[in-house]
């Protein structure tokens, strides 16, 4: 039997002292959008074979995973996909996961990343239901650098109008998720910062990740934090800001000016696995404890077993415990073929 952690208590911890603090939630592994970088289209095209509606958890079990998660340390949850708005009464799991208290009594931060398309029908159901604040996926403000990054020519304007949705409906702080693959849009990085300093989200910008084995990344197709950081200074004067807490994946900077802040995700050039707090739950129930996981360990089969809570507990304390992941630490030739999963069956 594995008890809850106790208020005041630290969460359970991995081999490299790293706590359970984190959990993203893939709710399908479908998606509207062909980005280059997740599910290109050559590969996810009209033949390719999703996961069939009995392999996907229920928002129930969803719920009885979380709840787990929560009792032994989690505080934030994070809902993904796919898109995760193209699963049907998505506001009704989001209630039930904004009813879970972690065990201080506290509540937990409840967030949700999307490509936006939806936000404009779905933001306000979506905050009545509990949901706290949603990361929009936008890599280019030019329609024709974005069709070429999302694989279907989906216009800016209707992202743009979902973000706007989403404030309006207090779903803020808005942060904008921006993968920049040299070649692409990197013309795009500028643009990209003058409209976010003017429209009150947070624009982070993200290395292009070989998550993966479809999207054909190459390190050449990466543009480095660091160039990243060079062209903001020279164009508008940057400095560092601290991290807010312990995990947190982007490197943060505000303007010299105050107008905001921006933040880069580096896991390629500058890795971040020493403070990684994050799990990671597929849309058929298998736990990854890394974005570059080789392998998932089934919790459907446990659930769907007639597991108790406390075998279940268990079982999630015994798979963080054995965690010793640090994929981006040790990124090498050597790892180049090893088996790993794609982006969009575990959420990024």
């Amino acid at each position: 039997m594995t008890p809850a952690i106790e208020p005041g208590e630290h969460a359970v911890e991995d081999l490299l002292g790293r706590p359970l603090h984190d959990l993203r939630i893939s709710v399908t592994d479908r998606c509207n959008f062909r980005c280059t970088y997740c599910m290109p289209k050559e590969i996810f095209g009209p033949d390719f074979a999703f996961l069939p509606k009995a392999e996907v958890l229920s928002f129930e079990e969803i719920e009885r995973v979380a709840r787990a998660f929560v009792e032994l340390g989690v505080e934030k949850l994070r809902i993904t996909g796919g898109e995760p708005l193209v699963r049907r009464d998505l506001p009704v799991l989001i209630s039930m996961l904004a009813a879970l208290r972690r065990p201080d009594g506290g509540e937990l931060d409840l967030t949700l990343t999307t490509n936006g398309s939806a936000l404009r029908k779905l933001a306000p159901a979506l905050r009545d239901a509990g949901l706290r604040r949603v990361t929009v996926s936008l890599d280019s403000l030019d329609d024709a650098v974005f069709s070429a990054m999302n694989g279907v020519d989906f216009p800016v304007a209707r992202v743009l109008d979902g973000i706007a949705a989403a404030q309006e409906a207090g779903l803020e702080p808005v942060k904008v998720n921006m993968v920049v693959r040299r070649g692409l849009n990197e013309s795009s990085i500028l643009p990209m910062a003058r409209w976010a300093r003017t429209s009150g989200v947070t624009l982070r910008f993200i290395e292009y990740m070989d998550v993966g084995h479809t999207n054909g990344w190459r390190l050449d197709d990466v543009v480095p934090a660091a160039e990243i950081v060079t062209l903001l200074d020279d164009a508008f004067g940057v400095e560092p800001v601290d991290p807010s807490y312990r995990g947190e994946v982007a490197k943060r900077w505000r303007y010299r000016d105050g107008s905001a802040e921006v933040g880069v995700i580096a896991s390629v050039t500058q890795p971040f696995c020493g403070d990684c707090t994050r799990a990671r739950l597929s849309a058929e129930g298998r736990v990854f404890t890394c974005l570059f996981a080789v392998r998932g360990t089934d919790l459907r089969a446990i659930v769907r077993g007639g597991a108790s809570d406390d075998e279940l507990a268990a079982a999630v304390t015994g798979i963080w415990r054995a965690r010793g992941d640090r994929y981006s630490e040790l990124r090498s030739a050597q790892t180049v073929d090893l088996p790993k999963v794609e982006m969009s069956y575990i959420g990024g």
